[in-house]
């Protein structure tokens, strides 16, 4: 860890992310402000970016993805129990579940959730409202989205344990709170046409004690339950698939707001693209298609404090998409030029042993650090309890329209 501009930064500090939370730091009435090893530029908080506010909440720092998050599961089968099964378990799941952008799930599913007494604050901001949100949200329980959201079968080459394991959000209902919050804040209608967010703009800033600020933690809060749904659901699917059961869980988020004790004080702590990670508490930690995962424990130590007791989320991006990819054009569903080719792509993760369904070139291993290097810069902070190796991946085809993957 070093200190970078007064932001605490763990790897290589990268200086358009330290940018931002230089800025994130001078907004509000904030405690402190670290960046995570896996830090990159994002929309008005960094991607790894941890912010503590006292009695604030920041719905840019939250972010449009509300609640997107990781759950990773070991089942009771063995890696040679489903060895040669494994292009049919990927055909299977890819089928079953729905991928990409405003995607529906073939059958709605009904959950408790949808019965909250939470779903009403929506009403006392627009007549009808809920009943639109909580539409979109049946509609879309249970599918994953687009980017870097995925499904992965994972073997644990220590025990040869099969591993599940799933990244997305809160779909399309967590973007229509964020957005609306965010037109809210700007003086426009909820359901408003937004302009979108700057990369570079402040954070927007609500106090934790006004009508506003108590609205959009109730609604992230139901966001945040949302997303776990969705996420447990998917688990189930492909346990069904497989025909098993989970015996171990791993369950968190990584786009939330969070009220924790730092510093002898009670503060918000905005977690974008972070892991929350205290001593004790587990995470599940991706890397790319051709990479390994983890599952980590947080530390008792100094450098965890420092870190508000958070860890990366992922390897982070060392390639833009449009740099791997090329630049798309949606009406012809195509892409041109870009630096990294299909099969590049496809012949890497077959050395690898990956079985692949959907993804595109900018989700490639070529476009993220090793994990290992990442998690070596928070040595001091955590420990890894399960290494996990992929063997099978589905994601959302590469011609996704979607402008906040990341």
């Amino acid at each position: 860890m070093r200190i970078v501009d007064n932001i605490k930064v763990w790897g290589e500090p990268l200086e358009n992310a330290v940018s931002q939370a230089v800025t994130c730091s001078k907004y509000g009435d904030v405690l402190g402000v670290a960046l995570m090893a896996d830090h990159h530029k994002g929309y008005s908080q960094p991607i790894g970016g941890v912010v503590a506010y006292r009695n604030m909440i920041s719905p840019s720092g939250v972010g449009y993805d509300i609640a997107c998050g990781n759950k990773a599961v070991r089942t009771n089968l063995m890696w040679e129990d489903i060895r040669d099964q494994i292009a049919t378990i990927m055909d299977n799941i890819n089928s079953t579940i729905s991928f990409g952008v405003g995607r529906n799930n073939p059958t709605p599913v009904d959950h408790e959730l949808f019965d909250d007494a939470s779903w009403k604050l929506f009403d006392t901001i627009e007549p009808g409202l809920q009943h639109k949100l909580k539409t979109l949200a049946r509609n879309q329980l249970g599918t994953v989205g687009s980017g870097n959201h995925f499904v992965d079968i994972f073997v644990e080459e220590a025990t040869g344990k099969v591993w599940i394991a799933n990244h997305f959000g809160s779909r399309g209902f967590g973007h229509k709170v964020a957005s609306g919050f965010l037109n809210l804040a700007a003086g426009r209608q909820f359901s408003g046409k937004a302009p979108g967010e700057s990369m570079d703009q402040p954070p927007t800033l609500f106090d934790l004690n006004s009508e506003m600020g108590d609205m959009y933690w109730d609604a992230m809060t139901l966001a945040g339950r949302y997303a776990y749904a969705g996420r447990d659901y998917v688990i189930e699917q492909v346990l069904g698939i497989l025909g098993t059961s989970a015996e171990y869980a791993v369950h968190n988020h990584h786009n939330f707001a969070w009220k924790e004790q730092h510093m002898g004080e009670e503060v918000v702590v905005v977690r974008k693209g972070a892991t929350p990670l205290a001593s004790g508490q587990l995470g599940f930690v991706g890397g790319s298609m051709g990479d390994i995962s983890v599952i980590v424990e947080g530390i008792h130590s100094e450098e965890n404090t420092e870190s508000f007791r958070s860890t990366v989320h992922g390897a982070g991006r060392t390639m833009s998409r449009t740099q791997a990819a090329g630049k798309m054009n949606y009406k012809l569903r195509t892409r041109m030029g870009g630096e990294i080719s299909e099969a590049q792509m496809h012949e890497a993760i077959r050395a690898y042993g990956v079985e692949l369904r959907g993804a595109g070139t900018d989700e490639s291993p070529f476009v993220y650090k090793k994990l290992q290097d990442v998690l070596n810069a928070h040595a001091n902070t955590l420990k890894i309890n399960h290494v996990l190796r992929p063997v099978g991946v589905a994601m959302a085809g590469g011609n996704e329209f979607d402008p906040y993957k990341d």
